[in-house]
């Protein structure tokens, strides 16, 4: 008898082909047998009219602390995640000798804003080295599984203490040192090694990521490390620099040049973001093809691309553009719904008004007001690809009425629940060219965050989104289910190495998602105090998803935890 038996489903196997209707058998937490399976499992499940898929795999993530103490890694398993992967943008909490660990607590809430209190409060750093950070998440009873890049701002605070927090250039036994950490890291089960080369991602004091402005020497030296820690098994080389239309088109081509050279030479995939560009014009399609002429040269350039355009999500329950002046000041205490409750008074909200108008400055506010055409009202699917006549500046061109006024409004509305949405990179309008970049063979989705920014982004929702808009809803382009699936899964667990899952197949990990493809539907945005201290965030559930299992297991029925942990750290 085997341990599970998933039978009647249409079967998307993650490798891309067609959908197929087979039964599914796992036992010893693999996949035994897809096709016709006459043996009855220990449990079952009815997986008529919904759709088989591999479980999903993010490659983006920032949980580093939060699977410490939430064994879901939420939101990311509601929407069907099995594998997420940590270490990105360069931050990370190992290698953290004592001295560092408060230092590296405000690198990661200065770069991706999640609060220092509630990362002080729960990290029990039973951690020093890399490897040892690595047994301390196996020893976390988790629903999922989670791969580990090395950080290399991480390594240089480690190996250079202070020098390395302030971007001081490494000595030669520096580097060396560096590349010892990173090589034993690697050899104990790390995929590889993350570089963040954005000037703008900042620690909470102010000060860049170490590693922002290294040099090249010191950059290849680690991934030179990598490649001898991996030996011949597969391995990443993830940088962040900035690849958005806009920037310098010759600092893009040098970025690409020096990256392409290096998977040459260490045979490690790289993976950096990338999207359409920012002002709508086609120069993305230039960067594309110096990426795709690379690749033809020997290079293993995979471009990271987000499902829709990322927007900070504005309220009076998370970060909203009326706080400060005395009048706001008032109402401080209260809850949401009872500060929007105050604020509709007309004596309350002239007194907001005119603090406002009176230069009460409040940066947030002031950038709302200045590009106005990039801000909406959230709607509930949210509509990624709004009409400009929908903005905040369309509508006040539409009523003539005062864009402040409107955007006090809207902060109100709905009992203090609702949403604004500033759009980031980028106006409104088509996403014709996500869509082409989604279906491109050379991609990698991901970019969903999860776990950061908490206040005010809340990407990691996005397998959901792409199965809903992309493949069903979007009219009049959509996107296979089966290329769907693909970048969820095969995709993404190809370039972390992951040869064990991804695709359905006989011997593979039995990582899987059992969807009922016309209910996924994202809820509304939800703002919860649910960190540690306290301290607040912000969720997105998701209906449709049936089952999800890791390791055989089903972890998740209808949305709910089921109280299995089969996961662990894939080495």
């Amino acid at each position: 008898m085997y341990d599970l038996v998933i039978r009647g489903g249409s079967v998307v196997d993650g490798t891309g082909a067609a959908p197929y209707e087979a039964a599914v058998a796992v036992q010893g937490g693999r996949i035994v047998a897809v096709g016709d399976v006459d043996e009855r499992g220990r449990t079952e499940l009815d997986a008529h009219g919904l759709v088989v898929t591999p479980g999903f795999v993010d490659v983006h993530t920032h949980y580093d602390a939060q699977l410490t103490w939430d064994p879901l890694a939420t939101p990311s398993i509601w929407h069907g995640v099995t594998t997420v992967a940590v270490g990105n943008c360069g931050v990370g909490f190992a290698p953290a000798p004592p001295d560092r660990r408060d230092w590296l607590i405000g690198l990661m809430e200065g770069v991706e804003d999640i609060p220092g209190a509630a990362l002080r409060e729960a990290l029990r750093w039973d951690w020093e080295s890399v490897p040892e950070y690595l047994d301390a998440l196996d020893r976390a009873p988790l629903a999922l599984d989670v791969v580990v890049q090395v950080a290399h701002g991480a390594v240089r605070a480690f190996v250079m203490g202070e020098r390395g927090a302030a971007n001081e250039p490494a000595t030669e036994d520096d580097v060396e040192r560096m590349a010892e950490v990173v090589r034993e890291a690697v050899a104990a089960g790390a995929v590889g090694l993350s570089v963040n080369r954005l000037e703008q991602h900042l620690a909470a004091d102010g000060r860049p990521v170490p590693g922002t402005f290294a040099g090249l020497d010191e950059i290849v030296a680690l991934a030179r490390a990598v490649r001898q820690g991996a030996g011949d098994r597969d391995a990443l080389f993830a940088v962040i620099f900035p690849m958005a239309a806009g920037a310098d088109r010759e600092v893009l081509r040098r970025e690409l040049d020096w990256v392409g050279e290096l998977t040459r030479e260490t045979g490690l995939r790289a993976t950096f973001p990338f999207g359409a560009s920012t002002d709508g014009s086609d120069a993305w399609r230039t960067t594309l093809a110096d990426i795709e002429r690379a690749n033809r040269s020997g290079a293993l350039l995979r471009p990271q691309i987000g499902a829709h355009r990322q927007a900070l999500l504005c309220g009076l329950a998370t970060r909203h553009p009326f706080a400060g002046g005395p009048t706001f000041r008032s109402l401080s205490g209260m809850s949401p719904r009872e500060r929007a409750a105050r604020m509709a008074d007309p004596a309350v909200r002239d007194g907001i008004l005119a603090d406002a108008r009176g230069g009460a400055e409040v940066p947030l506010r002031d950038l709302m007001l200045r590009e106005a055409d990039a801000v909406f009202a959230l709607t509930t699917p949210w509509n990624h690809e709004p009409h400009p006549d929908d903005s905040l500046a369309g509508v006040a061109a539409r009523t003539g009425r005062d864009p402040l006024e409107i955007l006090y409004d809207w902060t109100i509305a709905e009992d203090g629940r609702a949403l604004m949405a500033y759009m980031l990179n980028g106006y409104p309008g088509s996403l014709d060219a996500t869509l082409e970049l989604l279906a491109h063979p050379g991609t990698v989705l991901g970019l969903g965050d999860g776990g950061a920014h908490v206040g005010l982004i809340c990407d990691a929702s996005y397998p959901s989104h792409v199965l809903s808009h992309w493949v069903r809803d979007r009219r009049p382009a959509t996107l296979p289910l089966p290329v769907a699936v693909q970048q969820l899964t095969s995709r993404p667990a190809e370039l972390l190495g992951l040869r064990d899952r991804g695709t359905i197949a006989p011997g593979l990990r039995a990582d899987l998602n059992l969807i009922d493809l016309d209910a996924v539907r994202l809820h509304r945005h939800e703002v919860v105090r649910d960190l540690p201290g306290g301290a607040k965030r912000m969720l997105q559930r998701a209906d449709g998803y049936v089952a999800t299992v890791v390791a055989g297991e089903i972890v998740q029925r209808d949305g709910a935890d089921t109280g299995a942990r089969p996961g662990a750290v894939a080495r």
